[in-house]
């Protein structure tokens, strides 16, 4: 028999491209650079980092979702592929201000004396003078496009080799993440570090060779090419669970124990859905921060990936558009809470300012969602839309009896 494409054996593939095509479409026609411009400049990057959000989320939820593993380290990733091209943005852009002072000079300068006037321009406020080693490859594009998933994808192999293969699992693998996570944001902050310690990277929103380009059009260019990765990244995470290799990573969630007696080779399923989740994560990254203009060491902060877990349980783990919405609504509304533009809401002995209980509100909405909605925002979803879970009610599958209990045949 004839195996169904993708597409008609995931319904929601269709639907999430159509959503997100019509979004992009509607954000440009009322674009300041190609349309009406109800929608500012400002709120265009908003919701271009919001899909780089998204994608990051996707990418959570391969992780934890379907794989059962909590990782706490994703926004290491998501930091390291915006440094990759920080790197070769800061760069180019120092390079070419360099140039054009350096050319008013009797004499041309020469290659070295313009590579020393670039580091004293980028790491002079560190009491630097030197280019850094890490810095080797900044003036090539396609080299550092190329470092954008390659120095994720090399981290979250080597790490995910000696955590999988020493059988660590649970909570010890959720603590282990996020002291990757800790130990990299304290180097980062280490002016030796070669990354300008604290300072980070900075002006990343002038791209080099576009100066005569302006931000209102720039902006609408990045929600394109986050639009077209979530869109790609979204393709890649349901063809990767789908078919048998997507049995298996349920299987490794559900039972890893059991998996691992039938033969499988379980350490390797797990690892090349790490990595590919690190390097997913990574291109949002580099798509974000370029639309964000700097990023330093506190963008790894633990509590960001904490968050990123939050969105995804919000949204409806181990539902590909769950975590896209909860992403999106999340990150929305923290926004639009943080921002200001929420009004106070004054009681007769206090003044609720959700700029300071919005993170509150957070924890809140977490803990009810956890308990009472486990499937989060996509079970209204997947109610709404008739698609229900199997009522197996215990069915036995295994020697033992109750070997499949009623919730997890609802998982």
């Amino acid at each position: 028999m004839t195996r169904k494409p993708l597409i008609l054996r995931n319904p929601s593939i269709l639907i999430v491209l159509a959503v997100l095509a019509g979004f992009t479409l509607t954000v440009t026609l009322l674009s300041q650079a190609y349309g009406s411009g109800v929608i500012p400049t400002s709120m265009v990057k908003v919701l271009g980092k919001t899909l780089c959000l998204a994608l990051a989320a996707v990418a959570m939820d391969l992780v934890w979702g379907y794989l059962g593993i909590l990782s706490l380290g994703q926004m290491a990733f998501f930091a390291l592929g915006g440094y990759m091209i920080g790197q070769w943005l800061m760069y180019a852009r120092t390079e070419a201000i360099v140039a054009a002072s350096m050319a008013q000079n009797p004499i041309p300068p020469t290659p070295a004396e313009l590579q020393t006037g670039v580091a004293n321009q980028i790491f002079g406020v560190v009491g630097s003078s030197d280019l850094p080693l890490v810095w080797s490859f900044a003036h090539s594009l396609p080299i550092q496009l190329a470092l954008v998933v390659l120095v994720p994808g090399v981290l979250a192999l080597v790490f995910g080799w000696l955590a999988f293969r020493s059988r660590v699992n649970g909570v010890y693998l959720s603590i282990l993440t996020q002291a990757m996570t800790l130990a990299l944001a304290l180097w980062l902050f280490q002016n030796d570090s070669g990354f300008r310690g604290n300072n980070g990277l900075s002006g990343l929103q002038n791209i080099p060779g576009l100066e005569g380009v302006g931000q209102a059009r720039l902006s609408v260019w990045f929600l394109w090419a986050s639009a077209l990765a979530l869109g790609l990244a979204y393709l890649l995470a349901a063809w990767v669970i789908s078919g048998k290799f997507g049995s298996v990573v349920r299987a490794i969630r559900d039972d890893e124990t059991r998996v691992r007696f039938l033969g499988y080779p379980v350490e390797g399923f797990k690892l090349a859905v790490f990595t590919l989740a690190a390097m997913m994560t990574a291109i949002a990254g580099a798509l974000y921060y370029p639309q964000a203009g700097i990023i330093n060491p506190a963008e790894l902060a633990p509590i960001a990936s904490i968050y990123l877990a939050v969105w995804v349980a919000i949204g409806g783990r181990g539902r590909l558009y769950g975590a896209i919405i909860g992403a999106v609504v999340v990150s929305l509304l923290s926004s639009w809470f943080t921002g200001g533009r929420a009004p106070a809401i004054e009681l007769p002995f206090y003044s609720v300012n959700w700029v300071d209980w919005w993170q509150v509100l957070l924890g809140v909405a977490f803990v009810l969602v956890t308990l009472f909605a486990p499937r989060g925002i996509a079970g209204i979803v997947d109610w709404l839309g008739g698609v229900m879970p199997p009522r197996r009610h215990g069915r036995d599958l295994g020697p033992d009896q109750g070997a499949l209990q009623e919730q997890e045949a609802k998982a």
